[in-house]
């Protein structure tokens, strides 16, 4: 067996990651669950991370505003309410639109994205970040950028 029942109420959460304009609370991490992770994301109008891919899939349930969407150069601005589906190998990004958004992001068996994530807001400090370091960074975590 490769998970355990648990419950996680709003008090028992552990504080948010910062990773790179957006905030990141790990609500299943990859020592809960071998099958998935489960984050928690917000951000600011027009954060977001550029276009890239990984191995795993991925989900995102926008929860509050607005998210925009890019994948493999299809854009669409996803309202609460919509479920985006990511197949691994997919080349995507997204943008918080106006007044900023909030998604649940579900990730399969394989991914590395809390490790990632924790990296990301061990190592880069807020501000602009340095764009070397965050290619190297996920790139450790299995994550290639195409800018």
């Amino acid at each position: 067996m490769n998970s355990k029942r648990f419950v996680i109420k709003p008090g028992e959460r552990s504080g948010a990651l910062t990773v790179i304009g957006t905030n990141v609370t790990v609500l299943v991490s990859d020592a809960d669950s071998k099958d998935q992770q489960i984050t928690l994301q917000s951000g600011d109008e027009g954060t977001g991370p550029p276009p890239h891919s990984h191995d795993w899939e991925e989900s995102f349930y926008v929860t509050k505003g607005q998210v925009q969407f890019t994948c493999n150069g299809q854009t669409t601005m996803c309202v609460a309410g919509t479920l985006v589906h990511v197949p691994a190998g997919t080349i995507h990004a997204f943008s918080y639109g106006s007044g900023g958004g909030e998604m649940l992001e579900i990730t399969g068996r394989g991914s590395h994205a809390v490790q990632m994530f924790t990296a990301l807001d061990r190592e880069i400090p807020p501000g602009p970040p340095d764009v070397a370091t965050v290619v190297r960074v996920a790139g450790e975590y299995g994550v290639s950028f195409h800018i």
